[in-house]
């Protein structure tokens, strides 16, 4: 992780529109109706039935997604009491975190006013803007009160994440670090250095959880919390101990297992550490500089467990692993609060994903293989994916059952679809495409069974119902890389091609491959040499029948397969070329791009060919295609070079599929607008209708132009490709850059293109 300096951080902030969040429009607003609409005279319907039937501003508003961020700035983060204003970067950041991780919107509010009475009448007073309220960065012991009043005096969830937010991923990570180190929770000794808001609201939810307040002694700056002291408040007087023999940190912490740093930096000491029970657990929160460095515990002791509030060390505690996905449950279910309920159902549900196989791209993020449940992974990450289902539906199901809300779900794996939707990570075509896939799994062949990712597919792909998956490659180099990424083979095929046990195999193949294309010169030992190579001895498991479809390229260059492909599965009946396609899933809707990877300076014949496999695959993923013939200019406007074969093509295609919607040559910009073009170019075929597939002049213009998509929107959309065309047989290309999850992707593409052929062939 790069060291951030001071001029990194106010760069980042004061680049381009300064801050860090903005408002979007959700509705349109392009014309005279929509502003009416939006704004006078239509605006008034919506009031008017929010005064009739008031809990309507759920459903006529942004109320039921909508955040308040608040604070007065009297403890910030690190920082202390810095004032209302200088506190707001810190209330934008944290609406940037709703927003990535939960999709919530956010109203950062600074209020300049300490007074706690004061305070929590000018939140009260706002209230009704708002589906939930985040109190932030204000100073114990005004914010426990403000809290109190505001939780008791207010109808919607409100929840000071600086008490809670803690609480809940760090009593999550206590619960994991425990398990591990084989103890209990109401045996264990506890000492928690620091006596603040976040350290009161960990100590009683572990209390909560199980853990005995006579196990547990809380120090503040002036050491041990005892009965004997006259100097404490209400919350402290809670964890004040009878014990008269302990006094400092270091007389405290003697035999413990488990401490909690909510403090300073540098005040626990190796020594501290040493004086231990076994297995100890340190969780050293203080930030930017825990209580003890990383490093020093680590050294002191091999069998210690260890959390840090840094994401630049195993075990990070950190909120936003809780409050967005907390307040997600808690506003989809409408509920009036967040309570203990809530707050322990995110509990376990944060430490039972810890405890599930890491998905491929948590590994990705972190640059390792596998991360595993065990002493350096027992809190899940924040970029884990599972988190916006597992902790949201968690929470809401625990609204439900203690009767705080007010909008019941009743179909929960459609409210789990609705939230990996609502984060990007799943799309409605994906979905369908992958249970399309599981209704009949086919035979498919891996060609690089070595490469992580790939392996990691068929894994993936196994385990989800998609498809019997067959890997190619040397078997114990597979097996020891499976071994190593923690993954299972059972009821997976393992081929190694070069094994004298296949030689019957690669002699029967070459027969058949020599016999096919004796009259281009091939022999039998030339083929028989090649059925050494991965993609022509899978692609003859698929041409043979043996296998039902074939997943090639993360290794292999394009051109190499293509030929492959060509002379071995090739090209469909009343085809002289075959393509690719991508599919670009965004907030716009679905497009489908060709040809992306295939036919480099296609002339008029080859653009025919592509758009006709194009409409035919637009088809195959049950979409009406209506589609755009790009170019530089714009229907004839240069009759030379690639606009005039992609004229000629258009020509063509609409004499011959005369119930096609079909246009062009257009420019990429008329063919999106769908107003524009209707308006400068009355005439198309295309008036009125809304774009979905694009045809590119060429491969260059192609493959920049869906890489550039991607590359600008990789945060809004997914790209599902390349996609074939054409081919005899299910046979479908990934890249170098493919994740798993691209691969598996494209194998359930390949699993339904299979089922397709095979009803075509009435097998």
């Amino acid at each position: 992780m790069a060291k951030i300096t001071k001029e990194m951080a106010l760069r980042y902030h004061e680049q381009g529109k300064p801050g860090k969040i903005e408002v979007v429009p959700t509705k349109p607003h392009s014309t005279q109706t929509d502003l009416s609409l939006a704004y006078s005279p239509g605006v008034a319907e919506p009031c008017l039935e929010i005064q009739k039937n008031p809990h309507d501003a759920y459903r006529y508003t942004a109320k039921g997604n909508l955040v308040a961020v608040i604070s007065n700035g009297t403890a910030v983060l690190g920082l202390g009491d810095i004032g209302a204003l200088a506190g707001k970067p810190v209330m934008e950041g944290k609406g940037l975190l709703f927003k990535i991780y939960s999709g919530i919107d956010v109203f950062d509010i600074e209020v300049n006013e300490k007074d706690p009475e004061k305070f929590i009448q000018a939140v009260k007073a706002i209230a009704p803007t708002f589906g939930g309220i985040n109190l932030e960065d204000i100073k114990a012991p005004e914010c426990f009160e403000i809290e109190r009043r505001l939780k008791e005096e207010l109808d919607i969830p409100v929840m000071h994440d600086d008490q809670h937010g803690t609480a809940i991923i760090s009593s999550a990570g206590l619960l994991n670090a425990l398990e591990v180190a084989g103890k209990k929770i109401e045996d264990v000794k506890i000492v928690v250095n620091g006596a603040g808001a976040s350290a009161v609201s960990c100590t009683k939810l572990y209390i909560s959880l199980g853990a005995r307040l006579e196990n547990i002694l809380m120090l503040d700056s002036k050491g041990v919390i005892t009965k004997e002291r006259t100097d404490l408040n209400e919350q402290k007087r809670f964890f004040a101990t009878d014990r008269t023999d302990v006094h400092t940190l270091a007389e405290a912490i003697k035999g413990a297992d488990v401490f909690l740093g909510l403090s300073r930096g540098n005040v626990l000491t190796q020594d501290m550490v040493r004086s231990m029970a076994p297995s100890p657990i340190v969780f050293a929160l203080a930030n930017p500089v825990p209580e003890i460095s990383y490093e020093d515990a680590m050294a002191s002791r091999p069998d210690v467990l260890m959390a840090t509030g840094r994401s630049d060390y195993p075990n990070q505690i950190n909120n936003v692993i809780g409050f967005p996905y907390i307040f997600r449950g808690a506003l989809d279910t409408g509920a009036t609060a967040i309570n203990e309920e809530m707050k322990l159902a995110a509990v376990r549900a944060i430490a039972g994903i810890a405890k599930k196989p890491v998905p491929d791209v948590v590994n990705a993020a972190y640059h390792v293989n596998n991360l595993t449940f065990g002493p350096s992974y027992f809190i899940p990450k924040p970029v884990d994916p599972r988190l916006i289902t597992e902790v949201s539906m968690a929470v809401a199901r625990a609204a439900m059952e203690s009767g705080v809300a007010r909008k019941p779900i009743e179909d929960w794996d459609a409210y789990a679809l609705h939230l990996r939707e609502l984060m990007g990570y799943e799309s409605k075509l994906t979905r369908q495409l992958r249970d399309a896939a599981r209704r009949d799994p086919q035979r498919v062949v891996f060609a690089e069974g070595i490469h992580p990712n790939m392996l990691k597919a068929a894994v993936e792909a196994k385990a989800e119902g998609i498809c019997k998956p067959i890997l190619l490659g040397n078997d114990e180099r597979i097996a020891k890389l499976a071994k190593e990424l923690d993954l299972s083979l059972d009821g997976i095929e393992v081929i190694n091609l070069r094994h004298d046990d296949e030689a019957e195999r690669r002699e029967r193949y070459a027969k058949i491959l020599a016999e096919k294309k004796a009259r281009e010169g091939y022999t039998f030992e030339e083929a028989n040499d090649k059925m050494f190579e991965r993609n022509y001895f899978g692609m003859m498991m698929v041409e043979t029948g043996e296998a039902d479809a074939f997943i090639t390229g993360v290794y292999t260059k394009y051109s190499n397969t293509i030929k492959v492909a060509k002379e071995v599965i090739g090209i469909q009946p009343g085809y002289k070329h075959f393509g690719t396609m991508h599919i670009m899933n965004s907030k716009k809707g679905t497009y489908f791009l060709a040809d992306t990877l295939i036919n480099r300076h296609p002339d008029t014949e080859t653009l025919i060919d592509i758009a006709r496999l194009s409409e035919k695959t637009v088809r195959f993923f049950n979409h009406e295609p209506v589609m755009a013939m790009l170019s530089y200019s714009n229907f004839g406007t240069d009759n030379n070079g690639s606009p005039a074969s992609m004229h000629k093509a258009v020509e063509y295609m609409q004499a011959n599929y005369p119930d096609l919607a079909i246009d062009g040559e257009m420019q990429v910009n008329f063919a999106i607008n769908d107003k524009l073009r209707d308006r400068k170019y009355p005439f198309t075929r295309l008036q009125g209708k809304e774009v979905n597939t694009l045809v590119f002049p060429n491969l260059s213009s192609a493959n920049a132009g869906y890489q550039l998509l991607q590359a600008l929107n990789g945060d809004e959309m997914e790209m599902i490709g390349p996609i074939q065309m054409g081919l005899n047989k299910p046979i479908h290309f990934t890249d170098f850059e493919s994740s798993v999850r691209d691969i598996v992707n494209i194998t359930a593409v390949a699993v339904i293109d299979a089922i397709v052929m095979k009803k075509k062939q009435g097998k």
